[in-house]
């Protein structure tokens, strides 16, 4: 009791203290003389280890927290706890989290993390607070496994999470796609009834609205008014922004009429997602007129605006006004960053301007934070696009000796230039590069043995485990470790070399990515279904192509048409076009909204070979639902021509007419061809007219074949076509104008 006693009095002493000068005898500079009393900073840790937990006000505890870091009392603090634990005095959970902020905010992550993990050593119970603070620590270093790990050991200590817990959670899980995840959250705060906050919905929304599914976020934003939460600014800028992106524009403006009626007014982030929306979608007029009505409220713009802006007047060509707006910037006292001068460089690109481009960059080398990643990678991608893989090579070869590690995007787009340039070894090799990274022992250890950690599912439950034996900072080290160790190869790196070895006819090879990317935790998508069905094929291996396609099914990829268009075209190539034609109502079947029965009553008409009805109908059903595409009625009108019924071609031609739609050169081509076999010349003609009408240029092999039938049988009906095909720009042969 006489110990306790004494560290109640330096307690009640150092707090005196504390309430008056603190932070000037803890944080003076090192000139100024230090406390008087040698004891003090002891009594100061031991003071902070038996108040924290009363000291509510978040400023105290910022003061507390800067103290420890920056007069270095962290061993001192260490000292006191171990002399309250001789005492046999409770140590709190609080007591330990003081050292865990403190150590977080001078950027000591691990010796945050440590400070956690030794709370057992005093005896104390890690509360809410403790756990949230490790998990805000998980989360900020973009350790999303570590975080979940520590949710579930949370609840396996019977600790209670609260909303702050669900808020990061939720934002950690929209932050890694995981939408569902982020609701399931939101289910769980009402089984321990915690209610969810405006925060924890606009969470949500932001999460939906990054995945696309913004109509999702709508719904969501109506149940939360119905449950009686005001939204504020936050919540509209998600969704307004999240409409803006699917380039829904007017659905954006009435979020923004909405707004306004609940008395808000659109800020900045609500400007510049309306300017960039209307900038991709290439309405540039009004993209203006919105960054001027900005002006007139009087709100001016920051740098993520001068970004959409030199964005946008690049992807308009005006590289020049761009590259002055950086001038702009800073007279309004902006500091342009590297994101503002890689805009510029890949507007120069776009325009085809490459030296420039390089100029620019080396230009911006010179300063420190401007030449990055990005930088770099806007360079490779544009030399792969011009073929000049080497190049691009060279360039990546040189990123690491300047401290840039290559991203994900970097060492997929130098792969796409690889494989399109035949290298297919060497972008094989890339890929070993990225997993393998800067830490290859690493990559061997875990790639080895009963320590094998090779994908997402694996690696969680192996943080898990190691977080309930109580080793949290191994744990922290390991993923700190992968993070650092390389780039983990996406889906769409394996997309890029399943595609090359397809194209390449090395379709095993294809195959075997396709086994590894599965044994690696990624799942393959619709693109990479597409790809393989139509390797498949090219290589007559048709059976494998309808397994992948039934793989596919099985495992609940949701059907996209690209893979309906490789097994149509396919199909349509071998004469197989009702097959096509099949599939082709199969995939609308699969669409939300799309009524089993109206399919059913077109798949009738075509069987019964009314055609014209068939296709009107399917056409009818696009438009209703807004989404017409004109790729699978080109794959049937030239599959009709390949499969030699040149006249269900024809109609399908005349239907698409009917309702103006521009039917492409390559169908027109087709479509000449079989008229002119079957002896149709007329038709022929005419459909060549619609392509001198449409502005088309066709191969002269085709023209000059059409006009040849022509001299022989109408030969005057040549003669009329001459004059225009001239005006169009065709080189007509010398010899066949002399005939005529």
């Amino acid at each position: 009791m006489l110990a306790f006693s004494k560290f109640r009095k330096a307690a009640a002493e150092i707090s005196c203290v504390f309430r008056r000068n603190l932070l000037r005898r803890f944080s003076v500079p090192s000139e100024e003389p230090v406390p008087s009393n040698p004891q003090m900073p002891l009594r100061f840790c031991i003071w902070v280890a038996l108040k924290f937990e009363t000291l509510s006000d978040q400023e105290y505890c910022n003061i507390v927290s800067r103290v420890l870091s920056t007069n270095n009392l962290f061993s001192l603090y260490w000292e006191a706890l171990e002399l309250l634990k001789k005492s046999g005095i409770l140590i709190t959970s609080d007591s330990v989290r003081a050292l865990t902020r403190a150590y977080w905010q001078v950027g000591l992550a691990e010796k945050a993390i440590e400070s956690f993990g030794r709370m057992s050593e005093f005896g104390c119970k890690p509360d809410s607070h403790a756990y949230n603070t490790v998990l805000n620590i998980a989360l900020k270093k973009d350790l999303f496994v570590l975080a979940l790990a520590v949710y579930n050991l949370m609840l396996k200590s019977n600790c209670c999470p609260n909303e702050y817990t669900y808020n990061m959670l939720i934002d950690g899980f929209c932050k890694n796609d995981n939408v569902k995840g982020a609701l399931e959250m939101l289910d769980e705060m009402g089984q321990w009834d915690i209610v969810p906050s405006v925060i924890s919905f606009s969470a949500i929304f932001s999460g939906l609205c990054h995945v696309k599914r913004a109509d999702e976020a709508h719904r969501l934003f109506n149940v939360m008014k119905e449950r009686g939460f005001q939204p504020d600014l936050i919540c509209y800028s998600v969704l307004i922004n999240g409409y803006c992106k699917l380039g829904r524009l007017e659905e954006a403006i009435s979020f923004l009429r909405l707004l306004e009626r609940d008395g808000l007014a659109l800020g900045i982030k609500g400007y510049s997602s309306l300017i960039a929306g209307f900038f991709s979608a290439r309405r540039y007029n009004e993209a203006h007129a919105w960054y001027g009505r900005m002006f007139k409220k009087g709100i001016v713009p920051d740098v993520v605006l001068y970004t959409i802006l030199i964005r946008g007047l690049s992807s308009e060509g005006r590289v020049g006004e761009a590259a002055k707006m950086l001038g702009e910037m800073t007279q309004i006292g902006l500091v342009p960053d590297a994101v503002c001068y890689n805009e510029i460089i890949k507007g120069l690109c776009d325009v085809g301007l490459l030296d420039r481009a390089r100029s620019l960059q080396l230009e911006i080398s010179e300063h420190q934070g401007f030449h990055n990643v990005c930088t770099h990678t806007i360079i490779i991608c544009d030399l792969c696009k011009r073929g000049m893989a080497e190049k691009a090579q060279e360039i990546f070869n040189k990123m690491e000796k300047l401290g840039c590690f290559p991203s994900i995007v970097t060492f997929n787009a130098l792969m796409d230039g690889l494989c399109k340039a035949g290298k297919l070894e060497e972008a094989h090799l890339l890929l070993y590069k990225m997993e393998i990274g800067r830490s290859p022992s690493l990559f061997f250890r875990l790639s080895q043995g009963s320590d094998q950690v090779l994908d997402s599912v694996a690696l969680q439950k192996k943080v898990e485990q190691m977080c309930e034996a109580g080793q949290l900072l191994d744990a922290y080290k390991l993923l700190i470790q992968l993070a650092g160790s390389g780039v983990m190869p996406d889906i769409v790196t394996y997309n890029v070399l399943i595609n090359g070895f397809c194209k390449a006819s090395n379709i095993n090879g294809a195959l075997k990515l396709f086994k590894d990317m599965q044994n690696k935790g990624l799942s393959p998508n619709p693109v990479t279904y597409g790809t393989l069905i139509d390797g498949l094929f090219r290589v007559g291996r048709e059976e494998d192509a309808f397994k992948i396609h039934k793989h596919m099914l099985k495992h609940g990829c949701e059907p996209s048409f690209e893979v309906y268009r490789a097994l149509m075209t396919w199909l349509c190539r071998k004469k197989r076009v009702s097959q096509a034609f099949s599939l082709y109502l199969e995939y609308l079947k699969n669409l939300r909204g799309r009524e089993d029965n109206s399919i059913n009553a077109l798949e009738e008409c075509f069987v019964r070979g009314e055609v014209e009805q068939a296709f009107r109908g399917l056409l009818e059903l696009d438009f209703r639902f807004r989404d017409f595409a004109l790729a699978p009625y080109t794959i049937l009108l030239i599959g009709f021509c390949q499969a030699e019924k040149v006249n269900e071609a024809l109609l399908i031609f005349t239907v698409l007419d009917k309702f103006n739609i521009n039917i492409n050169p390559a169908s027109c081509v087709y479509l000449i061809r079989g008229l002119s076999e079957n002896g149709r010349l007329d038709d022929a003609v005419n459909i060549f007219v619609y392509t001198l009408d449409k502005g088309f240029k066709l191969k002269s092999s085709v023209c000059e074949q059409l006009l040849k039938i022509l001299s022989q049988d109408k030969k005057e009906c040549a003669i009329d076509l001459v004059p225009r095909m001239k005006s169009a720009g065709y080189c007509l042969n010398g010899l066949f104008l002399q005939n005529t």
